[in-house]
C-alpha cells in the first residue's frame, strides 16, 4: 500500500471521531496473549450526541490463576485481591463480549492501543469458555496510526509516550479505565492534528490493515539487516 495515499484524502462529515466511539483496554496476567488471562477490563463510551462525561464500564476479574509479581507491579492487582473482589472470569468475559459485539454490530469504532494484544487476549478467553467472539471491525489503533504518520520520530511509543506527544493527561497509567480513556483522547488528537484521518470508521480500519502490514515488513527488513535473518514479524491487524 502506498502510505502517501492518505494525504490525498479530504475530511469527511461522517468522520469516526465525531460520533459514538468506545475505548477498550485490558490489564492481564501476562504480556504473552496466548497465556494471558484478564484481570481487569474497561469500556469508555464517548458520544458527541449525549451530554455529560464519557460513560465508563469496568470489570474486575478473578482470572482463576496466579497473577505473577511481574504483572502485579504493572497494574497493582494481586491474586488475593482479584479472588476476593473480582467476578468469575467466565461471567466477566461473557459480559465484555456482549458489550463489544453490540458496538461492532452497530459500526461503532472501538479504539484500542496496540489492538492485536488486547483482541488476541479476549479471543483466547472467548475460546477458553466456549463463547462467541465478534468480528473486530471497525477498530482504531493509535499506535498503528502514529507510526504511520510520524514514522521517523525517535523514542518509544507506549500509551504514556503518546500522551506526552499529544498533550493528553494520563492518570493511573496501567489501569484499564484511565488507559481506555486516554487511548480515545490520543486518537482524537491524531484526528485533529491530521484532518486526513477524518473519514468513516470502516475506511480507516481498512487503511490500518495495510499500514500495519507495511510497518511489520519494514521492521522485519531492519532486523534482517542487523543479522537476524530468521526474524519474522507478524503484520496481522487487528488480529
Amino acid at each position: 500500500m502506498d502510505s502517501n495515499a492518505l494525504f490525498e484524502l479530504h475530511p469527511a462529515e461522517d468522520s469516526w471521531h465525531r460520533g459514538r466511539r468506545v475505548g477498550f483496554d485490558l490489564e492481564t496476567t501476562s504480556r504473552f496473549p496466548a497465556e494471558a488471562r484478564i484481570v481487569s477490563a474497561a469500556l469508555v463510551v464517548f458520544d458527541d450526541d449525549a451530554a455529560g462525561s464519557p460513560l465508563v464500564r469496568e470489570w474486575l476479574v478473578d482470572p482463576g490463576v496466579e497473577i505473577s509479581p511481574e504483572t502485579v507491579e504493572i497494574h497493582g492487582i494481586t491474586t488475593e485481591y482479584a479472588q476476593q473482589h473480582g467476578q468469575p472470569a467466565q461471567e466477566a468475559v461473557a459480559e465484555l463480549l456482549t458489550a463489544l459485539t453490540l458496538e461492532f454490530a452497530a459500526g461503532v469504532p472501538v479504539v484500542v492501543m496496540n489492538a492485536p494484544y488486547d483482541l488476541n487476549v479476549l479471543q483466547q478467553e472467548a475460546a477458553r469458555y466456549g463463547l462467541e467472539f465478534p468480528e473486530p471491525q471497525p477498530v482504531v489503533d493509535p499506535l498503528v496510526i502514529d507510526k504511520q504518520l510520524d514514522k521517523y520520530r525517535r523514542g518509544k511509543r507506549t500509551l504514556g509516550d503518546l500522551c506526552g506527544v499529544y498533550g493528553v493527561l494520563l492518570d493511573q497509567a496501567h489501569s484499564a479505565a484511565p488507559d481506555a480513556l486516554a487511548t480515545v483522547q490520543v486518537a482524537q488528537c491524531l484526528a485533529e492534528k491530521y484532518p486526513e484521518l477524518q473519514m468513516p470508521a470502516a475506511q480507516l480500519h481498512n487503511l490500518q490493515v495495510g499500514w500495519k502490514a507495511e510497518q511489520a515488513q519494514d521492521f522485519q527488513a531492519y532486523l534482517h539487516r542487523q543479522g537476524k535473518t530468521d526474524a519474522v514479524v507478524n503484520g496481522a491487524w487487528p488480529l
